[in-house]
């Protein structure tokens, strides 16, 4: 009975709210496209993995990354985007949402999800560029009717470009260190800027796999390349022709009230409008963000680097002075940030600070940097001083987890973008110059494959192929914890043989011991996972908690 009454308050609530003036027009919004002159996209299929229309393209290159290049008015834009990358994005679509399903199982969860969503979103497209709307409601007529239950296509499209943000406000969903750098006159070979960056957002395996390397040129602004996936016309990074470029790490942020623009649309409003420094500055002061970010922009024109920091109150530019190098991790460093106590305690409790650590140390032993000595950098896998920590550990700057990485520089306007798996693989190049030249573009030669830069051998080694097994392990181990499965010492003895440096081999060990009541057994475990490189302040004080329990259960307290 009392669950009845609980769940007639909650739709009775979610109704409320649903049929509130704000929540009510920001459903039934939709843009005006009626100004944009539409040709319905006709597709040409050239091969399985090659697909024209008009001057528009997609492929799949040897390195299977597929590359996209369009053209066009807001309007057109999204449909040549959806016409083309269809299949793409509706499996991107089906992997996001199908693991919303596996969290939220049932439909009057579900229901109730959806209409939380409607509400927490309906300030989002007041905050939203018309032109960019445009752009997404053309591309939401490729998606998938499948999850018309959740919000129309539309409308997804709007609230995924929000996904991002909301992953990074709220602690530890897919929120990992993600590290940026740039680096110009003495530290490097030829005195040009040149920058760095590991994306190490995480959705899953099935998400990262298709990655999408996007060539938009626009009826209005400057042509602009961007590294993301199907259906999503924001930037995490990207480089214009101007020689501008933006990469986006995640600052640490209270959890929103309601969503405001999408970081990633705020850093295309960059590329594709922005040819200085100073441009981008005032386009991401224009902007009203709901999560706490920093941008690093780099300029060909400036030849400089700055981080705007913005956050839902306040805004900042950390300008390196005195210095050719400015490194990015998670922690903001302009002086609009210096007594924020949030800021403060991520700097204390997180990896961002290992991290950018660690970079000052590389940049000591490696004072002139070219593409290739920054792809080394940005697949360094140990920590400082050299110390194995283990693989997958979130104080390396290869947390061996990256959705992408990528290397600029942007006075010569070429670009690298790693291929799968992680940044391991071959990094692809590509000449901005070239694709956006008033030749065009034909579809079989988006790269300049002379310059591309090597796989990393690791991908090759049996440590690497031991990570890999690590991975999948971890899934069974977790899942014997949660469903009281049995293992044997052998198999966890196996386990810890794969990543023996990595703590979280023995805390997991611990944890199955601890509650198969085997605390003996559990007390060793949880000791030597305090011998190792711990990621976080929180982690730690996790198993030392463990520990004292397991301490009490045994009575050596």
């Amino acid at each position: 009975m009392y669950q009845s009454l609980q769940r007639l308050f909650l739709s009775a609530f979610f109704l409320f709210i649903l049929h509130s003036c704000g929540v009510s027009k920001s459903v039934h919004h939709i843009p005006e496209v009626k100004q944009y002159a539409l040709e319905i996209p006709q597709v040409n299929k050239i091969n399985d993995s090659t697909y024209s229309y008009n001057q528009n393209y997609l492929t799949k290159n040897k390195q299977q990354l597929w590359e996209l290049y369009i053209k066009g008015n807001p309007l057109q834009l999204g449909y040549n985007n959806g016409a083309l990358t269809q299949k793409l994005m509706q499996e991107q679509e089906e992997i996001f949402f199908s693991k919303v399903e596996g969290f939220v199982p049932s439909k009057f969860k579900q229901n109730l999800l959806s209409s939380f969503l409607k509400w927490y979103n309906r300030k989002m497209y007041l905050n939203v560029r018309e032109d960019y709307q445009a752009e997404l409601y053309g591309l939401s007529q490729y998606s998938s009717d499948k999850y018309d239950f959740i919000a129309s296509k539309y409308l997804r499209n709007l609230y995924l470009h929000g996904a991002h943000d909301i992953g990074h406000a709220l602690q530890d969903l897919a929120m990992v260190g993600c590290t940026s750098l740039a680096v110009w006159n003495e530290n490097t070979e030829d005195g040009d800027l040149l920058i760095g960056r590991n994306f190490d957002f995480y959705v899953g395996d099935d998400f990262s796999r298709n990655k999408l390397v996007e060539f938009v040129q626009p009826e209005d602004g400057i042509p602009y390349m961007s590294v993301s996936w199907a259906g999503m016309i924001g930037v995490v990074s990207g480089m214009n022709k101007e020689g501008i470029t933006v990469t986006i790490n995640a600052g640490k942020s209270k959890i929103p009230l309601t969503a405001k623009t999408p970081i990633s649309l705020v850093t295309r409003e960059i590329l594709q409008y922005a040819r200085t420094i100073d441009e981008a500055i005032a386009i991401a002061k224009k902007r009203s963000v709901f999560v706490s970010e920093s941008i690093l922009v780099g300029s060909a024109n400036d030849k400089n680097a700055v981080i705007i920091e913005v956050s839902p109150k306040n805004l900042g530019v950390y300008k390196v002075q005195n210095t050719s190098k400015v490194f990015c991790t998670n922690h903001f460093q302009s002086d609009a940030y210096k007594d924020d106590v949030r800021n403060q305690k991520h700097i204390k409790e997180s990896h961002s600070a290992y991290r950018y650590e660690k970079l000052q140390e590389l940049l000591q032993e490696e004072k002139k940097l070219n593409p290739e000595k920054m792809a080394a950098i940005l697949r360094d896998r140990s920590g400082l001083k050299d110390k194995s920590i283990g693989y997958g550990n979130e104080k390396a700057l290869n947390q061996l987890l990256a959705h992408h990485a990528v290397i600029f520089s942007p006075q010569k306007r070429l670009v690298w973008v790693s291929s799968n798996p992680y940044q391991l693989g071959e990094f692809v190049c590509y000449d901005l110059n070239e694709i956006f030249s008033e030749k065009g573009l034909q579809h079989n030669d988006f790269s300049k494959s002379q310059l591309n830069i090597a796989k990393d051998p690791f991908v090759d080694s049996q440590d690497f192929k031991n990570y890999e097994e690590y991975r999948k392990v971890t899934l069974k181990i977790n899942d014997a914890i949660d469903n009281k499965e049995t293992l044997t010492d052998s198999f966890l003895t196996h386990y810890q043989s794969l990543n023996p440096d990595f703590w979280k081999v023995y805390f997991l060990a611990g944890k199955y011991y601890y509650h198969r009541k085997e605390f003996s057994k559990a007390k060793i475990q949880f000791e030597k996972a305090l011998t190792k490189e711990i990621t976080t302040v929180p982690d730690q004080k996790t198993i030392e908690k463990y520990l004292t329990k397991t301490n009490k259960k045994t009575g050596k307290l």
